[in-house]
């Protein structure tokens, strides 16, 4: 493989030996991921158990394909590699809320990072739950398994903050 100076749009792509532009790889944990929002969604509508996760989910953009000035941004911002797929900020099962790993299905899977390792760990030292979920059956068992468990209770008043603008109205 070479990068190819004559690229479209003055970006770079990568090309075979023989000089072809190399396909781009297909998002296996994408597309699984995608289709695990919307199952999610319907389980919502339902009104299932778990589908009482969805208004709690959210998807930090930290990974994909970005340009180096974006990356850049992005990481000035506070964009930081190893952070789960998916976050569900709410709390249950004595957690304050879980971080969810997805792989794509093996044999398309990949090997977790060091900074996904440290990630998990450090999520449950703070008392996040954390899982990797092979595949969307696996997230689909994980996100079931979670909802059942009982919302976590809050033990004494919460403290709040002082500084800041007050946008409760």
């Amino acid at each position: 493989m070479a990068w190819n100076p004559k690229a479209k749009s003055g970006q770079r792509r990568i090309t075979t030996a023989s000089g072809k532009p190399r396909k781009r790889p297909f998002d296996y944990e994408g597309m699984e991921q995608k289709q695990l929002i919307s199952w999610l969604r319907g389980e919502h509508m339902r009104g299932s158990e778990v589908g009482q996760l969805y208004p709690h989910v959210f998807h930090p953009p930290n990974g994909g394909v970005r340009s180096w000035k974006t990356a850049s941004d992005m990481k000035q911002q506070g964009a930081k590699s190893g952070v789960s797929d998916l976050v569900i900020r709410q709390a249950r099962g004595g957690w304050h809320g879980l971080y969810l790993e997805l792989k794509a299905t093996p044999p398309r899977d990949a090997d977790l990072a060091d900074s996904q390792h440290e990630w998990l760990d450090g999520s449950e030292e703070e008392r996040y739950c954390a899982a990797l979920a092979l595949g969307l059956e696996q997230a689909k068992a994980v996100l079931r398994e979670y909802a059942a468990w009982s919302r976590t209770q809050v033990a004494g008043p919460v403290q709040r903050i002082a500084s800041g603008t007050n946008w409760r109205r």
